[in-house]
């Protein structure tokens, strides 16, 4: 069971005393003769405290400070443990889009060593549920533990859909707003979700080799009739890939009818101002020949102004009735 917060006191020349509580980061529980231990983001120091009670590699720990490892599965045979690094798909407030979360994980024949550099809501539920829930624990953890990390997995694997789904429903939102009449607002909005697909995408792309290599590798730590458990974990890769890819060609299938409306109301723009201005060319011929200071017949009378304006009128019927009847307007 995780151990009591620490309490820390100010000292009394510093005004009244508070209390405040730290939380232990090591959170541990331990069932039918097997130990999971979950820590979020540790410290150098503790890393170090649980590779001497582990007897992991020096190296394994300056893998878990560091900020970003690719991932991987490095087997210690003669240890006997391995050490699994994955990348899952978060969203990041600070930069307002999709990140990687690292999970560093040790498992052994009777350890389970999980270490996210953020928290993982799929994790920490499920170890709550452990801690809380006993006659589940139990159970779980008497299964060995290759099924406990195929849990945690499977939890994680599941977390990702509900992400696929908000791009989903933002793709046929911009479908929607393109086509009555936004297609100059939903720009930012394409490109947003090609940047969330993309940043997906990067996240996904490094893990499913891995994820093949850890089908090979965890089967020591797994009884025979859970061989194929694992199989299913690479399977939810292979289809949040699959979607993933389906989502970039509907993206870029977006991005280029976009492009096109917004190109086809230029065009009828231009097309609307170009029959203006060559409706009015004519007009300003006429105007400017009877405009000049020269004698014509019936110049400086009412009628020849109304029989200009007649012909104005009839210049104008005859271009549009051309226009209609070459399907231009």
């Amino acid at each position: 069971m995780p151990s009591l917060p620490r309490l820390a006191r100010r000292s009394r020349g510093r005004g009244p005393a508070e209390v405040v509580a730290r939380p232990n980061p090591v959170a541990e529980l331990s069932a039918s003769g097997l130990t999971w231990v979950n820590v979020v983001g540790p410290d150098v120091e503790t890393a170090t405290a649980l590779a001497e009670r582990f007897g992991w590699h020096p190296l394994d720990v300056e893998d878990i400070v560091s900020k970003r490892q690719r991932p991987k599965v490095d087997d210690y045979e003669e240890d006997g443990y391995l050490f699994i690094v994955l990348h899952f798909p978060v969203y990041d407030k600070a930069i307002q889009r999709l990140n990687a979360a690292e999970l560093d994980v040790f498992i052994g024949p009777d350890y389970l060593v999980t270490i996210p550099n953020r928290e993982l809501l799929p994790v920490t539920r499920l170890f709550a549920r452990c801690e809380t829930d006993e006659a589940f624990r139990e159970q779980l953890f008497a299964k060995g533990t290759g099924r406990l990390l195929y849990e945690v997995l499977d939890d994680l694997f599941d977390y990702c859909f509900p992400i696929l789904d908000k791009i989903g429903h933002k793709l046929d939102s911009i479908e929607d707003d393109m086509f009555e009449g936004y297609a100059e607002d939903v720009v930012r909005d394409i490109s947003n979700a090609k940047q969330e697909i993309i940043s997906y995408r990067k996240v996904m792309k490094p893990g499913r080799s891995t994820l093949r290599v850890l089908e090979r590798r965890v089967d020591k730590f797994l009884p025979e009739e859970l061989d194929l458990y694992f199989d299913d974990i690479v399977d939810s890769a292979e289809r949040i890939w699959d979607q993933l890819d389906n989502y970039k060609e509907v993206v870029d299938g977006l991005e280029s009818t976009n492009e096109s409306v917004i190109s086809h109301r230029q065009n009828d723009v231009l097309r609307v101002l170009t029959i203006f201005s060559v409706i009015l060319l004519p007009l300003t011929l006429i105007s400017g020949i009877f405009g000049m200071n020269v004698a014509f017949p019936g110049f400086d009378t009412h009628a020849a102004f109304w029989v200009i304006v007649v012909l104005m009128v009839a210049v104008i019927a005859g271009m549009v009735a051309f226009f209609r009847h070459k399907r231009w307007i």
